[in-house]
């Protein structure tokens, strides 16, 4: 039929988008959603019966009048008959914004709005400190897979750094085509192979530990720096949390009642984290700032403590462990789990492992502790033979 204004308001939403086709003007429709808003629409196609079909919104209903909306549906599709499509202008504007333009959109519209604390951080590192100027003035359109090579074999010192590069321009360039900013199927990170990496694994041993202890009382002592960071790093050594679970850790998430902290997210999903009495101890003398609802706060008022690498170099170079990252304390803590006889289902648990996998990694420290065994019993056995 012809479109109306009394026969679009006669639409009536269903659980799925409707479209309504003028008789008279082919191409020319209204758009109902399942919400009611209705909107007049241009479609057309470009090249050709096989050619690639397009759409144009003309305004929503109420805010253009229908005869408007077929004036201007004319003059579009006008073009379209003499051979110019009308979206070429637009999609010229698209394919000049660079890798710096979208990449500010996607780390804005998606990363920081949808993502975990941790996960904004390496995003917008990689995005700061990764990607060369060079790299991020290309067109969007423009970066092949030849570019991503390149720029993944600067970085072939470094293979860990590569490789989570790597992932997040994946990421990125999926997103771009999702919302048209490349063409379907053409993320140039495709077929680009990552390095190979030699998972780190360092322990530290009682002494090393000790000395570690040490140096905590020495920095808060003589302040070298804030009690809310130092003891943020002890409550990691004594849970086996990851840093961000600790410093982003609010008073509201704490249950010392039970001894556990209920964490509603994490990197694996909601978790809880056991207390033992030395870390109960700390939580119990942590000062609480009234208008501040996170256990471990920062120098800005109402936020938790946003950088604490500075104070761990201090307090690590005073315990002579240079080369210990704060990520070796959760190490450290499945180690002494380990050689204590926990199985590693129960030692995944208290890490929050979502994969058997992950805790595997820690199997042959077991082999410690079975080996002083096997000694033991062979001491007393050899004398028979």
């Amino acid at each position: 039929m012809r479109i109306t204004k009394r026969c679009v308001e006669a639409q009536k939403p269903s659980d799925k988008p409707e479209y309504l086709w003028d008789s008279g003007l082919s191409g020319f429709g209204v758009k109902t959603l399942p919400s009611g808003r209705k909107t007049y629409i241009v479609q057309y196609r470009v090249g050709g019966r096989a050619g690639r079909t397009r759409r144009i919104s003309l305004g929503v209903h109420g805010n253009v009048t229908t005869e408007l909306a077929r004036v201007e549906a004319k003059k579009l599709l006008g073009q379209v008959a003499i051979g110019i499509d009308p979206l070429a202008d637009k999609d010229a504007a698209k394919n000049a914004k660079t890798v710096e333009d979208i990449l500010k959109i996607f780390l804005a519209e998606h990363v920081d709005v949808k993502l975990r604390p941790g996960s904004i951080e390496a995003y917008h590192n990689v995005a700061q400190k990764k990607l060369p100027p060079s790299f991020k003035k290309m067109p969007i359109k423009k970066v092949v897979r030849q570019d991503v090579a390149r720029l993944h074999h600067a970085m072939h010192h470094m293979p860990c750094s590569a490789n989570k590069t790597l992932a997040v321009l994946s990421k990125f360039f999926n997103w771009a085509e999702k919302y048209g900013y490349r063409d379907d199927h053409t993320n140039p990170c495709r077929h680009v192979q990552k390095y190979k990496e030699t998972p780190r694994q360092r322990f530290l041993s009682p002494e090393e530990q000790q000395h570690l202890g040490d140096a905590f009382n020495k920095a808060e002592h003589e302040k070298l720096a804030t009690i809310y960071a130092i003891d943020a790093l002890r409550v990691i050594c004594l849970t086996g949390a990851r840093l961000r679970e600790i410093l982003h850790l609010k008073w509201d998430y704490v249950d010392l009642g039970r001894g556990v902290l209920n964490l509603p997210t994490s990197k694996t999903g909601p978790k809880t984290i056991y207390l033992n009495e030395a870390a109960i101890e700390i939580l119990h003398k942590t000062i609480r700032q009234v208008e501040n609802p996170f256990v471990f706060c920062g120098l800005i008022p109402g936020k938790p403590i946003h950088e604490i690498q500075k104070a761990w170099q201090r307090i690590r170079r005073i315990a002579g462990l240079e080369d210990v990252r704060i990520h070796d304390l959760r190490h450290t803590f499945a180690s002494v789990a380990v050689m204590n006889g926990m199985s590693l289902p129960m030692i995944g648990a208290l890490l929050g492992h979502s994969q058997p996998r992950t805790t595997a990694r820690y199997a042959h420290i077991a082999s410690d502790p079975m080996r002083e065994a096997a000694e033991r019993i062979g001491k007393q056995i050899s004398p028979h033979f």
